[in-house]
C-alpha cells in the first residue's frame, strides 16, 4: 500500500443547501498511520464533508480527494475507500452475512472475506440473523465490516461507537488504532470527545463549515493544559474571592475543587497562605480533550442552550 494511496485531501470545499453555507473553503489531510477525529459542533459540516469525499453530494467549488482521485474516479472504490455512515443502511430483512455477501459479490470479492469480518467484528454468531432484530450497537459492528470488505487504505467512520456497550467501546478503540497502525487513514467523525482522547492522534476541528483547528491531539491537549492551576479547597468561596481580586481566573470544577488561569502555581499558594485560606491540593491542571475542544468551539455552535441561570424571566 503507497502512502499515497491512503490519503483524505480536502482543498478549499465549499457546499450550499439555498442561502446556508453548510461548508465555507475548508482544507485538511488525513494522512495513513493515524486515526484522525474530525469534530464540531451540530450543523459544523461534518457529515457535509464526509458525503462529498464519498462522492454522495458535490461541491459547489473545491476538492476532496482519496488517494489523489475523486470518489467517482475510483474503478473499484471498495477496494480504496470503505465507510461506514449510517448504521441502519442496511434492509431489515436481510441476514448480515448475506448483506456482506451481496457487497462482496458486486465488487467481486471472495466469500471467504464476509466470514473473515464476521469474526473480527464479532458478529459469527449472528450471521445469519435477519439485521431488523440487530441491535444498533450490532449493526454498527455490521457496518464496520463492510467497509473493511476491500481491505481499503482509507476509512471513514461516522459516529461509530453509538450504540455500543462498555465492551463495545473498549473494542472499537483497540481496533481503530490496530487499523491505523496497518498505514490506513482513518477518519472518525464523533461528538464523544472522551471516546476520541483514548483513541485519535490528530484532530481536526470544524465550525460553521470553516477550519477551526488542524492539530496532534498531544499539542492541543498540552496547550489547554499549560496555563492553569487545580486547587483543591474545603473554603471554596474564600479562595476564589481572594484569587479573583489578583487577578485570576476561577471556575469552580466540584465542590472543593478549582481551576484557575492566570497565575502560576507558586503565586497561588503564596496567595492563599497570607489570607489563612487552607487547601490541600495544588497542581498543574492536565485539560481534557472535551475542555480544549469546548474552548476551541466556543460560539460556532448554530444551537446552543441558554447558561444555566440565564433563562427566560
Amino acid at each position: 500500500m503507497a502512502a499515497s494511496e491512503a490519503t483524505i485531501e480536502v482543498r478549499d470545499l465549499r457546499k450550499h443547501f439555498g442561502p446556508v453555507a453548510a461548508v465555507d473553503g475548508l482544507s485538511f489531510t488525513v494522512v495513513p498511520g493515524q486515526v484522525t477525529g474530525f469534530v464540531g459542533p451540530n450543523g459544523a459540516g461534518k457529515s457535509t464533508t464526509m458525503r462529498i469525499v464519498l462522492g454522495l453530494d458535490a461541491p459547489d467549488a473545491g476538492s476532496a480527494l482519496i488517494g489523489g482521485l475523486p470518489y467517482g474516479a475510483l474503478r473499484r472504490p471498495l477496494q480504496h475507500v470503505g465507510a461506514a455512515l449510517d448504521a441502519a443502511a442496511v434492509h431489515p430483512g436481510r441476514r448480515g452475512r448475506d448483506h456482506l455477501l451481496w457487497l462482496a459479490h458486486s465488487h467481486g470479492l471472495p466469500a471467504g472475506r464476509v466470514d473473515e469480518l464476521l469474526e473480527q467484528v464479532g458478529l459469527a454468531g449472528a450471521g445469519r440473523r435477519r439485521a431488523g432484530g440487530y441491535s444498533l450497537g450490532m449493526r454498527q459492528r455490521l457496518g464496520i465490516a463492510a467497509a473493511l470488505l476491500g481491505d481499503p487504505p482509507v476509512l471513514l467512520f461516522d459516529e461509530p461507537v453509538n450504540g455500543l456497550d462498555p465492551e463495545g467501546i473498549r473494542w472499537i478503540r483497540g481496533f481503530l488504532r490496530r487499523l491505523a497502525a496497518q498505514g490506513r487513514a482513518v477518519l472518525v467523525s464523533s461528538h464523544l470527545m472522551s471516546e476520541l482522547e483514548d483513541t485519535a492522534d490528530h484532530l481536526v476541528v470544524i465550525g460553521r463549515g470553516r477550519l477551526v483547528a488542524d492539530t496532534p491531539v498531544a499539542a492541543l491537549l498540552a496547550a489547554a493544559s499549560d496555563s492553569r492551576v487545580a486547587l483543591q479547597t474545603g473554603a471554596r468561596e474564600r479562595a476564589m474571592t481572594v484569587l479573583s481580586a489578583a487577578g485570576a481566573t476561577v471556575a469552580a470544577t466540584g465542590r472543593e475543587s478549582l481551576t484557575v488561569a492566570g497565575l502560576p502555581a507558586e503565586r497561588v499558594a503564596e496567595l492563599l497562605g497570607a489570607e489563612a485560606v487552607p487547601f490541600s491540593g495544588l497542581a498543574a491542571h492536565r485539560a481534557s480533550l472535551e475542555e480544549a475542544y469546548m474552548e476551541l468551539t466556543r460560539g460556532e455552535a448554530e444551537f446552543a442552550a441558554v447558561p444555566e441561570g440565564e433563562g427566560p424571566r
